[in-house]
Formats: structure tokens, sequence, C-alpha cells
């Protein structure tokens, strides 16, 4: 067996093709880059490079054209839904997606995210959920949870004075114009495995021009929970999921 074939058996890691080779500005154990590396993977496995078209607005995920060897679009704060509208209705031939987090796609992006979804708009959103605005130093996002604390609910978010969480995912799959809607999580391997199948489905689905699909990644923040990488991924395990359960809410075939 030539040394060749030998590297390819023991290979464990290969990142892929369609990641640029630039070091990323996330934080340390941030769950953003293991998502990067996921949808990249799955971009370079279906060969569909030169058609795929993301579209990232203001967060964290601002700068995620600098790491995507495809075709990226900024779009302003919360209008990332409008922007890719716009883009798939000009090129339906092309692959279309959304990046964004929880502040924007469900606070200054709420209308945008809805009417997109309403429409039926055939692209597919990976909407991030660390329960917390990440980029702007760590206040209560529309995703926070109960009793969690943030520099701008410092007791805890009280429900009675702030609201509740909202659960997008569940509001969006009522709506006749949405295909697919999931929830996953990248706190594990077998999680990112799942999560990797779900972005597969979404393409998949745009293929064949089902309609809007959302892709809920519940994540971390290690920085703004001021913990570090092991315990913010515990935190996504004992905290985050059982109020943000994982698995299908809603899919082509059970509409």
């Amino acid at each position: 067996m030539n040394e060749h074939l030998i590297k390819e058996e023991n290979l464990v890691y290969k990142k892929p093709s369609t990641l640029l080779d630039v070091s990323m500005h996330y934080c340390p154990g941030c769950g953003h880059g293991t998502v990067h590396k996921t949808l990249m993977e799955v971009v370079e496995e279906l060969g569909i490079e030169s058609n795929t078209i993301g579209v990232a607005p203001v967060g964290c995920s601002v700068f995620a054209y600098n790491y995507m060897n495809i075709d990226m679009q900024q779009a302003p704060h919360g209008r990332a839904c409008a922007i890719a509208t716009g883009i798939r209705r000009v090129m339906p031939d092309k692959y279309v997606f959304t990046y964004q987090g929880d502040g924007d796609l469900a606070a200054i992006g709420t209308g945008e995210t809805m009417h997109a979804a309403s429409r039926g708009e055939n692209f597919f959103t990976i909407f991030i959920n660390n329960g917390i605005y990440g980029m702007t130093s760590g206040q209560m996002a529309p995703t926070t949870l109960e009793g969690m604390k943030t520099t701008t609910c410092p007791r805890g978010r009280d429900v009675k004075t702030m609201g509740y969480p909202l659960y997008l995912g569940p509001i969006l799959a009522q709506l006749p114009g949405v295909a697919y809607v999931t929830r996953q999580a990248v706190d594990s391997v077998a999680h990112v495995r799942n999560l990797k199948k779900a972005m597969l489905k979404a393409f998949e689905y745009q293929k064949q021009k089902l309609g809007f699909c959302l892709i809920e990644v519940v994540s971390n923040c290690p920085s703004n929970l001021k913990m570090t990488a092991v315990q913010a991924n515990e935190f996504v395990r004992n905290t985050m999921i059982p109020n943000y359960p994982l698995g299908d809410i809603k899919t082509p075939e059970g509409k």
C-alpha cells in the first residue's frame, strides 16, 4: 500500500476546501466555528461551491464572509432574510442561506424573518441560539432563559417584567409557507453529526423548492456566560437543551 493511501486511511480530520485558511475571530470554545465547518463540509460534499450564496448580517456572524470560500453578502442588522429573498428571486437556481444569531433574527429581524417564512421564500436560515447577545457585551436576548443573568438583567430574567423566552422555531413551524424547522446543537460530536444531516436536508428541500427552512442551533457563548469552553458546553447540555429540546419540529412530510 502506498504512502498516500496509508495517510488517507488514518485521516481523522480534514479542513474542507470551502473554509478559507485564516484565523477566526470567535472566542475560544464558541460554537460558531463548529457550525461554519459543518456547513462548509456539506457544501463541499454536495459540490455546490459555485452555486451557493450566504447572507450574514451584523453580530458575531458579521465576518462569516472572511471564512467561507463561497459568495457571501453582508446585510444590515436583522435584514438578512430580506436580502436573501431578493437574491433568491433574482437567481432562482442558486442555493441561498442566511446565517444569523438570536438577537439579530429574533429581535431586530423578527419582522423580516416572519414575513419571509410566511411567504414561503425558498431559502434556509441557520439560527444560532446561545441565549444572549454575543458581540455587544452580553445583553438579554429574546432567547435568554428565565432566571438567566445577563448584563441587562443582572439578577436574572424576570418573566413578570421582561417576558418569556421567544421560541421562534415552533412559532414559524405554524406557517404554511414553512417546509422544515429543526433544532440541533453543537455541544457533542453526536449532535454535530445530526446538525450536518439537517443541513443536507435543508439544501435538498431548497432544491425541491419546498419553501422556507429554519435550522436552529443551540450553542454557547463562553465569554459572556463567564465560563470555560467545557463549562459552557455543560450549560448547553444541562440547561439550554432541556428548555430548547432538540429534533425536527416540522418536516415537509408532516405538512
